[in-house]
């Protein structure tokens, strides 16, 4: 990203007039220091960067996450036509050339300054954007029949509450107004689906205050996403088993519910990435259903929906997960990074009796979602008969 940000300073300074080189050079000077001092201060743990206005920490991910690429792709598909017009250019009579001059050159002019002023139009345009949608968050809901939910548990209900990321996107009036949603819904269970933090350690109080200000007739539980771990593993784990959270790590519990055990079954966050993940998603699932009480109504927490392949292949009657974000970024409900990157992306999805719950999220480790809005999921299970 710093290289990019060198290479593209130089190539739109080059490309415009002294007004529009003043104010590319200042955009960019702005966006590469403002990258250098989020990483710097992530990798020293001083969170100084925290001073630094939500909007301008937006804009330079958004810059370097999306403008970056896009303009990259841009000048990538630019090179032939210009290339083209310069041999043209070149082969053309002089009387042309200097008619092309003395007509065209203010439009050129124009066209280079407008170009250049592009970078910080889109980025300030999208950072906009995403500064209105920090503080929504919507209550998404959903019917589901299941096959084997006894009868007692008919009507069940289930506050769904992932991705908090609390930190630097992730503050202030939209967490009060989840806790607010969550209570409202005087839900039987309220299952946290992992990424309580953005990143860092500094902000895991404020997630365990807000998860216990959350209300449940019968039962809470947490489990861990892999942004809660990416400063100090150990450090989350032990924080918040001390909380008095029930914490699920590769764990069970028992929730009675209108007399009839529910079991919780919660999937520690499997740190193995490449080829192999999935399968190590699947062994691991498949090692925590040896828990399994046949007397129980389980469900799985499990924060990346991967867990969904082995939970399926187990009969699992439901299956709860996170991460995914909705996508993030998508056109449209077929098109965007969530397909890209998963096989289950959003909402309800179905494998013979067992059925996967995907939540959105209420945080943001990104700004700016797009046709993948926040949420809280709220469930009412239903005896299918």
């Amino acid at each position: 990203m710093v290289s990019l940000d060198l290479v593209w300073w130089i190539v739109l300074a080059r490309s415009t007039n002294h007004t529009g080189r003043v104010i590319i050079s200042i955009f960019m000077a702005a966006m590469l220091l403002g990258l250098l001092a989020i990483v710097i201060a992530r990798m020293s743990r001083g969170d100084w960067d925290r001073m630094v206005p939500k909007f301008a920490v937006s804009a330079i991910f958004i810059w370097h996450f999306i403008g970056l690429g896009l303009i990259s792709i841009v000048g990538i598909l630019l090179v032939p036509i210009l290339l083209g017009q310069k041999i043209i250019s070149h082969k053309a009579p002089d009387r042309i050339k200097r008619s092309a001059q003395t007509n065209g050159w203010s439009r050129r002019e124009f066209l280079r300054f407008t170009g250049a002023l592009l970078p910080p139009v889109l980025t300030f345009g999208l950072t906009g954007i995403a500064m209105a949608q920090l503080n929504s968050v919507r209550v998404r809901r959903f019917v589901l029949p299941l096959v084997d939910l006894p009868k007692e548990l008919d009507g069940i209900t289930i506050a769904q509450v992932s991705d908090m990321h609390v930190g630097r996107f992730t503050n202030g009036e939209v967490l009060e107004k989840t806790v607010r949603l969550v209570n409202e819904m005087e839900a039987d269970l309220v299952l946290l689906t992992g990424d309580l933090i953005n990143d860092a350690l500094a902000d895991l109080d404020t997630g365990l205050d807000l998860s216990r200000r959350m209300t449940a007739r019968f039962g809470l539980a947490i489990i861990e996403g892999n942004h809660d771990l990416i400063e100090n593993p150990p450090e989350f784990e032990t924080r918040v088993r001390v909380s008095g959270i029930p914490f699920l790590l590769d764990e069970s519990m028992i929730v009675d519910v209108r007399g009839v055990p529910v079991q919780l079954l919660g999937l520690r966050w499997t740190r193995v990435y490449g080829e192999g993940r999935d399968a190590a998603i699947g062994a691991e699932v498949r090692k925590l259903l040896e828990q399994r009480e046949a007397r129980a109504f389980p469900i799985l927490l499990a924060h990346h929906p991967h867990a969904f392949d082995a939970a399926a292949e187990a009969r699992m009657p439901l299956t709860l997960s996170g991460h995914t974000h909705g996508g993030q970024l998508m056109l449209n409900e077929k098109l965007g990074f969530g397909p890209t990157m998963f096989h289950y992306w959003s909402g309800l999805y179905q494998r013979g009796q067992s059925k996967l719950i995907v939540s959105n999220g209420v945080g943001n480790w990104f700004p700016l979602r797009l046709n993948a809005p926040a949420e809280i999921v709220h469930l009412t299970l239903r005896s299918e008969t």
